[in-house]
């Protein structure tokens, strides 16, 4: 037998009689001791004609067998048992009782009315709250209790009870943790340990702020070297109450996993599972959430750059206060639509970091950058996502990943043009500073989007989100705090981003990611995805990390078959670059392929992936699918369509003429077969229209014969109404 926390048990009699014991979930009262927790443990009777019982406390036991027929008290001892401690190592093994810890209890809060008075509040660009703070004074020498252990520590503990709440964190507004000490937080039962926190958490502005814990009680442990007691700087200003459950508000069913992949329908979200790690739930004050992303910068250096939107309140002296939450996704695929998509989630809230510094914000833009006060935890799997500021919105397809309502992350696509923008306006203003998404076709955002970074095809950040009106079941728009104008913002460093993501002046205006990992050993091809016209190389620039001590061996991994590919030199010294040329692409079908760099010094080792796409021709004209050709009673303002090949952009026009003199409309740069005309034609009229793709081999050609439709008899007016209020 086993036991969920403990493991098994073999109790051995003097005389050589075993009995296998185990723990039992279950809890039971101990007679006589109010409000002592207690466990009942169940044995297998290894000798026939004996029963068994045991009282369990939280840090004794009392085991008591008993004969069928005659009961006989044969054994009743009290020992020193710490189960909090043999469940999780980071625990002290003290010998005073949880119930012998002095207890700290919260004024009692009433739940239902802060949610009611948090959703009359929420609103477009209004960040999410979910705890209300209760505001305290506390520290060793005036709560808790101390103790000396047997190593030399000495240990001290409190309890905390708010009653009624989801979870807890506690606001520590000094924070100066001597060599060798550290704190804790834990659950009663011993299931949930947060930390330790440790002298490498102190930080210039002396503040921790801690993650979220289930339920409504929790455990401070400080265990110090008893001669360092009082170097010890602790206090504790707030105790931050959930009232609303952290995460537990469930997002829109309409919204996508960013788990899902190709095996549950959904390949495009493959394509984007490195800027997918660069993503985050942003808690701060201990009440309040946003999104943010990681974010690179010139010197690819990995320094912990977070933007997130100026309108969630992230001031200087805020800063402190964040906590980050990594890889806060669910298990699996929430199909879009379904019961589950709209249901809570199952991700992980175990991975963060906590703390930081503002560097720069500015409202007009809605943009604040941060810098964590520590490297990003090592188990992020992290990503800094790269950026543009160029002058102009992206024209085809845009990325948001966030995390809606709070809830797991999910990802966002919208494959129509965007233009720049006033701040949630529909109207384009080259002047303005905000990308305006007119409405997404997979997915949306919502409260506790905000500050999610907007992506463009390159996968590079063009804005976060400011805020909008988008939800499930609508097709209204997003406003995004442009990354252009965010870029040069204010002109002083406290209100730009240039002098943080280019600190030397090197003039760029693109930037593309960089993992975390490539910051310690990296081998890299650029740019990492190309396209290219057959028969033309493919070829890549290969830079070698410094960090590598010998010189490092390159190969290539899932080559497509009938390629070759050359490195100019091979291997290659640390910190130098080398190219690497894919040749005989004639053998290849248009498509797009894939491989895989390696490289290695015989101990330490990376690789990194290489894509590109290969045409062949320039693409033929597409057979229009819609209007179809000769049709009749077409509306004013018709959707054309046609069939798209990938990595092709369509040109369009409609004309009043076979010989397209009189040009009505025309749209270029178009990445999806299909265009909503901006204009409005003339009802009982002849039209003529059509459609060329142009790829890296070039400019198509138009179709031989245009397409021709005819609109309907159609009249277009205001009605206006005589008998207002109705």
């Amino acid at each position: 037998m086993t036991s969920k926390a403990f493991g098994p048990r073999v109790v051995l009699w003097p005389n050589g009689v075993k009995f296998l014991c185990r723990f039992s979930p279950r809890i039971l009262p101990l007679p006589g001791r109010q409000g002592l927790n207690s466990t009942s443990i169940e044995g297998r009777k290894l000798l026939p004609g004996f029963a068994h019982s045991i009282l369990q406390s939280s840090n004794h036991a009392i085991l008591i067998f008993s004969m069928k027929k005659l009961t006989t008290l044969l054994f009743a001892a009290l020992y020193s048992l710490t189960l909090l401690a043999q469940s999780d190592p980071r625990i002290a093994r003290s010998k005073t009782p949880l119930a012998d810890v002095p207890v700290a209890v919260m004024p009692q809060l009433d739940n239902d009315a802060l949610i009611a008075a948090e959703l009359e509040r929420r609103g477009p660009g209004i960040p999410p709250k979910f705890a209300e703070a209760h505001e305290v004074s506390i520290s060793p020498a005036t709560h808790g209790r101390w103790e000396l252990l047997s190593n030399g520590n000495a240990l001290w503990r409190l309890r905390i009870v708010s009653h009624g709440a989801k979870s807890l964190n506690l606001g520590f507004t000094k924070y100066l943790m001597p060599a060798r000490g550290s704190l804790i937080l834990y659950s009663p039962d011993g299931q949930t340990v947060l930390g330790p926190f440790t002298p490498a958490d102190n930080e210039e502005h002396e503040q921790l702020w801690t993650p979220v814990l289930p339920g409504d009680e929790l455990l401070v442990e400080v265990q110090i070297p008893a001669f360092q007691q009082s170097a010890l700087q602790l206090e504790l200003k707030y105790v931050n109450h959930d009232f609303m459950g952290f995460a537990e508000i469930a997002s829109g069913s309409c919204n996508l996993d960013v788990i899902c992949g190709s095996a549950d329908g959904w390949a495009i979200v493959d394509q984007y599972r490195d800027i997918i790690q660069s993503v985050a739930i942003m808690q701060y004050q201990g009440a309040f959430n946003c999104t943010g992303f990681l974010v690179n910068n010139a010197r690819q250096d990995c320094a912990p750059y977070f933007m997130t939107a100026n309108h969630c309140g992230v001031t200087a002296g805020v800063a402190p206060t964040l906590v980050n939450y990594w890889n806060f996704e669910n298990s699996t695929c929430r199909q879009p639509n379904s019961p589950a998509s709209g249901g809570n989630g199952n991700g992980p809230l175990n991975n963060f970091n906590t703390g930081s510094i503002l560097r720069a914000n500015y409202g007009p833009s809605d943009f604040t950058l941060l810098e964590l006060d520590d490297p990003v935890n090592e188990n992020a799997d992290a990503f800094f996502a790269g950026w543009s500021a160029e002058d102009f919105a992206p024209t085809d397809t845009v990325i948001c990943i966030h995390h809606p309502s709070g809830d797991e992350k999910r990802i966002s696509f919208e494959f129509q043009p965007t233009f720049v923008a006033d701040y949630n306006s529909t109207t384009p203003n080259p002047n303005g500073n905000h990308i305006t998404v007119m409405d997404w076709d997979i997915g949306t955002t919502e409260g506790g989007s905000s500050g999610s970074p907007l992506f463009n095809r390159e996968k590079q950040v063009v804005g976060q989100l400011h805020g909008g009106l988008a939800a499930c079941g609508n097709n209204l728009q997003d406003s995004y705090g442009w990354f252009h104008s965010s870029w040069e913002g204010g002109g002083a460093p406290n209100n730009r981003l240039k002098d943080w993501l280019d600190p030397d002046n090197t003039g760029i205006t693109t930037l593309d990611g960089r993992s975390a990992q490539q910051c310690s050993f990296f081998v890299e091809g650029s740019p990492a995805t190309q396209s290219l016209c057959a028969p033309a190389d493919v070829v890549y620039s290969v830079n070698i990390s410094a960090n590598f001590t010998a010189n490092v061996t390159l190969s290539v991994a899932n080559l497509p078959a009938g390629l070759t590919a050359t490195f100019a030199n091979n291997p290659v010294a640390p910190g130098s670059t080398t190219t690497l040329t894919l040749g005989n692409t004639a053998a290849l079908a248009e498509g797009n392929y894939s491989l895989t760099l390696n490289g290695t010094d015989g101990t330490a080792s990376n690789s990194s992936n290489l894509q590109f796409f290969v045409a062949s021709q320039t693409p033929a004209a597409p057979v229009p699918s819609s209007p179809l050709d000769g049709a009749a009673g077409i509306g004013l303002t018709p959707i054309f369509a046609w069939p798209a090949s990938p990595n092709t952009k369509y040109s369009l026009e409609v004309a009043a003429d076979a010989a397209f003199t009189n040009i009505i409309e025309s749209a270029t740069n178009l990445t999806t077969g299909n265009y909503t005309s901006t204009v409005q034609l003339t009802a009982l009229s002849t039209y003529y229209w059509r459609v060329r793709g142009e790829n890296i081999c070039g400019l198509g050609q138009w179709p031989g014969t245009p397409s021709t439709f005819t609109t309907g008899s159609v009249t277009c007016a205001p009605a206006i109404s005589t008998n207002v209020p109705q």
